[in-house]
C-alpha cells in the first residue's frame, strides 16, 4: 500500500524534474505562489501590479491571495517552476489519500472499512480523474491542501478537544479567505473556544504580516481583496457560484451579489439546521459538507477546483447511496464544463442548452442538499411521538 500510494505521489515530482529539463510550462497557479513568494523575499510589492516581476511570461497572473500566503509560499521559491509544481503535485495527492481515509472513518462504514488499506490507495486513484481534483493538481493550485487541513482540524483535533483545534483552520483562511466559513461552523456546533483559536490564529498572522510588510497588507485589505479585475472573468462557466449564474444571466450585473446575498440568507436558516442535525447525530462529515456547500455556493468565486469536496462527498455516498454515487461520478468526471464557449464573455452567443450547462456543479449541490433537508426533515417528524402520547406523558 504505502508502495503503490508512494508511486502515485512521485508521478507529478518526476514530472516536474522532466519540465524543468525540458523548459515544459508546468504550474500556471504554483507559478504565481512562487513568485509571490520571491516577491516578498526581494522587496517587490505584491499588488502594485497585475503581475510580479518574477513570474514566468506564461503565467502572468496577479497575485490574489493574502499576504500571508506569501510567506507560506517560501519554500517554493527555492525551486525552479516547474518543480515548485511537481512538490505540489506530490504533496496534493498524499493529502488526497488523508482526506479519503479520514473520510472513510467518519461514514463508519463496515464495507469500505473491510477493505483495508488498499481501499484508500484505489479510491486515491480514482478521485484523481474526476475535473476539481485534476485541475488542482494540473495548475498547482493547494485547495487539496487546504482540505485537509480543515478536515483534520474539524475531524480530528476539535473532536478530541485538542488544544490546537481551530488552529489549522485559521491558517487554512489566512491562506485562502474562503476556509473562514467554517468559524461560524465550529461556532454552531459548540465549539466556541476551537473557534476563538481559529480567528486568533487568523489575526496573529495578519498581524505579523503587517509588521514585515505594511503596505501590502494595507493594499489588500482596502483595495485587492475587493478588486475583481485581479480574479479573472468570474462569469466564466469555471466559475461554478450563485453569483456567476447571475453575472451570466444578466450580462454582468453589478448587483449579482446582492442577489446571492439575498439567497444566503434564505438559506442560511435551513443549512444550518441539516448541519446541526448531522452534528448531533455523530455524523461530522456531513455536518461538514453542508457547510461547505454552502460556502461554494455563497462565495463570489468558487472556481472548479475549489470543488474538491466532492471527494468526501463521493466516500459518503459510497457508503450509503452507490447510484447517486456513480451519478456524482457522471457529473465531476464528465468535463462539460471544459467543453463550453469561452472568450472575455462567454455568455454571449450561447444557446439555452449552453446556459444549462454552464452550472452543473450547483445543480449537484441543490439537488442532494434539498433531499438531504427534506429527509431530515422527515426523519425528524417520524421521531416525535404522537400527539396523544405527547399528552400522556406530559
Amino acid at each position: 500500500m504505502i508502495a503503490l500510494l508512494g508511486a502515485l505521489v512521485a508521478v507529478p515530482l518526476v514530472l516536474g524534474v522532466i519540465g524543468w529539463l525540458a523548459g515544459w510550462p508546468l504550474g500556471m497557479d504554483s507559478a504565481v505562489y512562487r513568485a509571490g513568494a520571491l516577491g516578498l523575499l526581494h522587496g517587490e510589492p505584491l499588488y502594485d501590479a497585475n503581475t510580479l516581476a518574477f513570474e514566468p511570461s506564461w503565467a502572468q497572473l496577479p497575485f490574489t491571495y493574502p499576504p500571508v500566503a506569501a510567506l507560506l509560499f517560501v519554500p517554493l521559491a527555492v525551486l525552479p517552476a516547474p518543480i515548485a509544481w511537481g512538490a505540489l503535485g506530490a504533496i496534493s495527492i498524499a493529502a488526497v489519500a488523508v482526506v479519503v481515509s479520514l473520510s472513510i472513518r467518519a461514514t463508519r462504514s463496515p464495507a469500505l472499512l473491510a477493505r483495508g488499506p488498499m481501499v484508500v490507495v484505489a479510491l486515491t486513484a480514482a478521485v484523481l480523474l474526476l475535473e476539481p481534483v485534476w485541475r488542482t493538481v494540473s495548475l498547482g493550485q493547494i485547495n487539496l491542501i487546504l482540505l485537509v487541513l480543515i478536515m483534520v482540524d474539524v475531524l480530528v483535533l476539535t473532536r478530541r478537544g485538542s488544544r490546537a483545534g481551530g488552529v489549522l483552520v485559521g491558517v487554512a483562511a489566512a491562506v485562502k479567505l474562503t476556509p473562514l466559513i467554517f468559524v461560524p461552523h465550529l461556532l454552531f456546533t459548540g465549539r466556541w473556544r476551537d473557534a476563538l483559536r481559529a480567528v486568533v490564529t487568523f489575526v496573529v498572522l495578519q498581524t505579523a504580516m503587517l509588521a514585515v510588510i505594511p503596505h501590502d497588507v494595507v493594499q489588500f485589505w482596502t483595495s485587492a481583496v475587493s478588486d475583481p479585475t485581479r480574479i479573472g472573468t468570474v462569469n466564466w462557466s469555471d466559475n461554478q457560484s450563485l453569483n456567476a449564474v447571475v453575472l451570466r444571466l444578466t450580462d454582468s450585473a453589478p448587483w449579482s451579489m446582492t442577489v446571492v446575498l439575498g439567497i444566503g440568507l434564505v438559506l442560511a436558516a435551513p443549512a444550518v439546521w441539516l448541519m446541526l442535525r448531522y452534528h448531533r447525530r455523530g455524523d461530522e462529515l456531513r455536518a461538514m459538507l453542508v457547510t461547505a456547500g454552502y460556502g461554494l455556493l455563497l462565495s463570489p468565486v468558487s472556481w472548479t477546483h475549489h470543488w474538491v469536496w466532492v471527494i468526501p462527498l463521493l466516500i459518503t455516498l459510497l457508503a450509503t447511496a452507490p447510484r447517486v454515487a456513480a451519478a456524482v461520478v457522471a457529473v465531476f468526471g464528465s468535463y462539460v464544463l471544459l467543453l463550453l464557449p469561452g472568450g472575455r464573455n462567454p455568455e454571449q452567443g450561447w444557446s439555452i442548452v449552453d446556459h444549462l450547462l454552464s452550472n452543473t456543479y450547483l445543480y449537484v449541490a441543490f439537488v442532494l442538499g434539498g433531499y438531504a433537508f427534506v429527509a431530515e426533515w422527515r426523519r425528524r417528524q417520524a421521531e416525535r411521538p404522537p400527539a396523544g402520547v405527547r399528552e400522556v406523558t406530559g
